[in-house]
């Protein structure tokens, strides 16, 4: 829905700007933003906000990060790109470190979120044909409904999401689509002839955080492995500290990365894909990483990308990571997840505008009491906005919440109570 209210002049002209000249791909809340400090933004007129959406989950280490803005500065510096056509002397540093950090043998690097998906979509199949022995060409991937893994013609082929894949057609065969966090349908499709793998993601994201069964990662894990088919788990918005874990497939496991495999609640991927907070938001950096009896299936020539592996992508990416560990982010992600959790249940407990509250660390959404094709949520957000705090809705009645994981509780509970304020007074 377009907003009827009117901005500074300085902001319209903003947004007039991209309005003639950019592509209407995005429904953008109507702010310009201009400058950025940990869970704060501020506006072309000064005023400032609390980030709550941190790009998706991409500035997980805050905006500005002094670390990682720093390294990507010094090595901007001194060496940019060489393409992989030449060794540098920064990737095989950190492939090294990245590959020791999340317990694979390999990395492939990559720069999106969307090339990661491809890439593993891509590994998965190789794998089979020369691995499992699939016949060629017919290897069939499992997918979730309501998934959203990219925007590329191959990961739009199987969305469920209308605005995603009408039109854009034809699409390529290759997935079976079945209902997420549902272990009976799964083992169903993965008793069908030439399963190669099954992508999923922890928590679906832009479905409206929808968060399954504790049990649904480990027994799908177990299911892949019964019927010989690639565990694949996209964690570009749910990996890296934001549910509380490194990764959201480590479940309900309290130990903070490198837990040798050793939780009950931990399942282990065939293939992990990340992205975003891999570089903190600052630089594109991507990753697939496998161990070798699946990686190596690639030969040179078969997979590439002039600018994934580059040396600010990898200098970034390790400061991203030690981020995570000095700052223990991942620590406060699930002990300020949980207080947010229990006070958006208290405020709608007295209120009925919204009526759920689920989410995991610090990813999180409230359902609101209309009906998706409403335009309560957007309004909500409108109203959020004003009072200071910037998040935007998913799927029509549904508002996620996910700060940079920096935050601390004071600035946490400040935004409770700008919650709070803001649901109280909103009028339908």
């Amino acid at each position: 829905m377009q907003s009827t209210e009117t901005y500074s002049a300085k902001t319209q002209s903003y947004i007039d700007l991209e309005q003639q000249h950019g592509a209407h791909n995005y429904h953008p809340l109507p702010v310009v933003l201009e400058k950025g400090e940990g869970v704060l933004v501020w506006d072309v007129d000064g005023k400032q906000y609390y980030d709550f959406l941190s790009a998706y989950s991409a500035v997980n280490q805050g905006h500005g990060h002094p670390k990682i803005t720093a390294a990507l500065v010094k090595q901007a510096q001194t060496l940019a790109l060489t393409s992989r056509a030449f060794y540098n002397n920064c990737l095989g540093e950190y492939e090294k470190f990245v590959t020791n950090y999340f317990g694979f043998d390999k990395v492939l690097p990559m720069n999106t979120g969307a090339e990661a998906v491809e890439t593993a979509i891509k590994l998965c199949r190789k794998w089979a044909y020369e691995k499992k022995g699939v016949a060629e060409n017919q290897a069939q991937i499992i997918v979730c409904e309501g998934n959203f893994h990219g925007r590329t013609t191959t990961i739009v082929a199987f969305s469920s999401d209308p605005d995603s894949n009408v039109n854009f057609g034809p699409y390529p065969a290759g997935f079976i689509s079945i209902p997420y966090n549902d272990t009976e349908a799964l083992q169903k499709a993965l008793q069908q002839e030439n399963v190669a793998g099954f992508l999923v993601e922890p928590i679906q994201g832009e479905a409206g955080v929808y968060t399954p069964a504790d049990d649904f990662m480990r027994r799908a894990r177990a299911l892949c492995t019964q019927y010989n088919a690639l565990f694949i788990a996209d964690e570009v918005q749910t990996g890296i500290a934001r549910t509380g874990s490194l990764l959201a497939v480590c479940g309900n496991c309290s130990c903070e990365h490198k837990c040798e495999q050793q939780a009950a609640t931990y399942a282990k991927p065939d293939i992990l894909i990340l992205g975003k907070a891999l570089s903190g938001g600052v630089y594109p950096v991507s990753a697939v990483l496998a161990n070798d009896d699946i990686m190596m299936v690639i030969k040179p020539g078969q997979h590439g990308s002039t600018f994934g592996g580059n040396p600010i992508a990898a200098k970034v990416a390790i400061a991203a990571l030690e981020v995570i560990d000095d700052e223990n982010l991942i620590q406060n992600a699930r002990k300020l997840g949980a207080l947010f959790r229990h006070e958006m249940q208290r405020i709608l407990d007295g209120n009925d505008l919204v009526v759920k509250v689920r989410g995991k660390g610090l990813l999180n959404a409230i359902v609101v009491n209309d009906s998706p094709d409403s335009d309560t949520a957007w309004r909500l957000c409108l109203a959020l906005k004003e009072n200071g705090l910037l998040a935007k809705p998913t799927h029509g009645n549904i508002i996620r919440f996910a700060p940079p994981l920096v935050i601390t509780e004071a600035q946490l509970m400040d935004c409770v109570a700008i919650i709070e304020k803001t649901i109280h007074t909103f009028k339908k």
